[in-house]
């Protein structure tokens, strides 16, 4: 029995170590967590195939203009009466603010780069669709004439031009700001 014993005292002392050493991790870690939940959501939650289509069609005005937003509210609500400290550089409040906002639209871009370039694909399985298919009507859509389409112009089908219709001695432009002077067949 005293094997027994000693086997399960071995046992206790190195659960208690793992406590320790997890306790000692969670300290360290501890105040790093938010930012290691920003790269997680920015990597993992984030489908950047899309976001980038998005971004490369002008959406980094959104980015940069929500930047500047955080870092004029984060200035106004959190003053400071003198230089921040940053690594040893003393710059002025708005100024290290601006740094570390900029440091997280990086970090942001950095994981999507990583998400990107196929290094996380073991961990992080996102439905990567295609991009959508470029519109082949070119911009021929609804143009405000509701549920009813064209029908009411004497053609069901978009075999014509897209982008200039001659309809029996009326134009048809796309210049739709003021009222149609021609009939819709009722459908309004």
């Amino acid at each position: 029995m005293n094997a027994l014993e000693n086997l399960l005292q071995a046992i206790g002392q190195l659960a208690g170590s793992l406590l320790d050493v997890l306790g000692a991790a969670l300290t360290v870690l501890g105040p790093w967590t938010p930012l290691l939940g920003w790269l997680a959501f920015w990597m993992f939650a984030v489908n950047w195939t899309r976001l980038r289509e998005v971004l490369l069609k002008g959406g980094w005005i959104g980015i940069f203009l929500l930047a500047f937003l955080a870092i004029l509210i984060w200035g106004s609500v959190a003053p400071q009466s003198g230089p921040s400290d940053i690594q040893g550089l003393k710059v002025s409040p708005f100024v290290g603010k601006t740094i570390y906002v900029s440091a997280l639209v990086v970090l942001m871009f950095l994981a999507g780069s990583l998400q990107l370039s196929g290094f996380c694909s073991d961990w992080c399985q996102l439905a990567l669709a295609p991009p959508p298919p470029a519109d082949d009507h070119h911009g021929h859509g609804d143009h405000g004439h509701g549920d009813h389409g064209h029908d009411g112009h004497g053609h069901d089908s978009h075999g014509h031009d897209a982008h200039s219709h001659d309809h029996g001695g009326h134009d048809h432009s796309h210049d739709h700001s003021n009222d149609h002077s021609h009939d819709h067949g009722g459908h309004h």
